[in-house]
């Protein structure tokens, strides 16, 4: 029936050791040093990441913090412009309003110059209407 040879099993079992200690040096070994080798790459380029994605936090902090710097000194730069702006524009005011008011006494003082020559005018035609008023009174 069967029959087990004892050299031919112990062969088999020689070449078997041998091909898988020639297997590990030459497929083996060199596929999982190249698998370790690729996961300690990835594990750097992870931690690369982690850096980076630290970075870019920091940059966005500082970014949000010259963002704000350049507010506060739109905001306060705006606030000096403002007060400057209503300072000359209260200073255009006054002027203005003292322009007007030397113009308006000018006016005052022509127009009691004018009710003075005026009032003499008439002064000086009273006999004439007083005439002309006597004349009409004694027609009637």
């Amino acid at each position: 029936m069967l029959d087990i040879n004892l050299s031919l099993l112990l062969s088999t079992v020689v070449l078997f050791l041998v091909l898988l200690v020639v297997l590990n040096k030459i497929l083996y070994k060199p596929l999982l040093g190249f698998i370790d080798n690729r996961n300690s790459l990835i594990q750097k380029d992870l931690e690369n990441v982690a850096k980076n994605a630290d970075d870019i936090g920091v940059y966005h902090d500082e970014a949000n913090q010259i963002i704000l710097d350049a507010k506060n000194k739109a905001a306060t730069k705006r606030i000096e412009l403002l007060a400057s702006a209503r300072t000359d524009a209260n200073k255009k005011l006054e002027a203005k309003k003292s322009k007007l008011e030397n113009e308006y006494n000018e006016f005052i003082k022509t127009l009691e110059s004018e009710k003075v020559e005026l009032k003499n005018a008439l002064k000086s035609q009273m006999p004439l209407f007083r005439e002309a008023v006597k004349a009409k009174l004694g027609k009637i």
